[in-house]
């Protein structure tokens, strides 16, 4: 999958600043830190893939996981009324909500592989993962929310920020060159492209779901 280098930047600046609020359960991994270090870099990775994944294809079409309908129905039939653009910590951390969660992650188990992996969950789903916008969850947790971002198309808003950000950059770039004709023939490529991006879907969906699960096996 590719990606531009000033989207690579600024997932790069939001991934350190993470890293600094990354912590492990005691009782899992006691004190030890090179252990530590290890779980946030992989958790990191694989947010990063993440990002760069719903950046790069529009997250309705994605497909995370070989049982995303199974997840979702669960989800929705369990959280219908939980609020999934914005979190509020309190419905994923406090005592009742991990009751009400434990007997949702658990069917998962022997399903999803690793399904309580350490993640990293952004809480508002329009911004990056930044410090203050992100929380440690398990990874069952991650792909019920996110599944459910996007599918009812609250995701959206990256893949369109992201996308808008390029197709004005390449105007600037090719704003001396012929203002009218130039505009037009802009316009024309970039609904060929829309076109292309319409048609080939399929393969790019195929393509990013190999690199979240092969990062999901790595970075998870």
């Amino acid at each position: 999958m590719e990606a531009t280098s000033g989207n690579d930047e600024v997932v790069s600046g939001e991934l350190t600043s993470v890293a600094h609020a990354v912590s492990l359960p005691a009782e899992s991994y006691g004190n030890d830190p090179d252990i530590e270090m290890a779980w946030a870099m992989r958790a990191m990775q694989h947010a990063e893939v993440y990002y760069k994944l719903i950046s790069s294809v529009d997250p309705q079409f994605l497909k995370l996981t070989k049982v995303d309908d199974q997840i979702y129905s669960e989800f929705r039939e369990n959280f219908k009324k939980l609020r999934i653009d914005v979190l509020d910590p309190e419905e994923l951390k406090s005592e009742g909500a991990k009751e009400k969660w434990r007997p949702f992650c658990l069917k998962f188990d022997g399903i999803v592989e690793d399904f309580n992996y350490g993640t990293l969950l952004r809480l508002n789903c329009s911004q990056g993962y930044t410090e203050e916008n992100t929380i440690f969850a398990p990874r069952i947790q991650f792909f019920a929310i996110e599944i459910a971002r996007n599918r009812e198309g609250y995701n959206k808003a990256v893949y369109t920020s992201v996308q808008d950000k390029e197709e004005e950059k390449g105007a600037n770039n090719g704003g001396d060159k012929g203002a009218n004709s130039g505009g037009e023939e802009e316009k024309g490529a970039n609904r060929e492209g829309e076109k292309e991006k319409i048609n080939k879907g399929g393969e790019k969906e195929k393509e990013g779901y190999k690199e979240i699960n092969k990062s999901g096996e790595i970075a998870m």
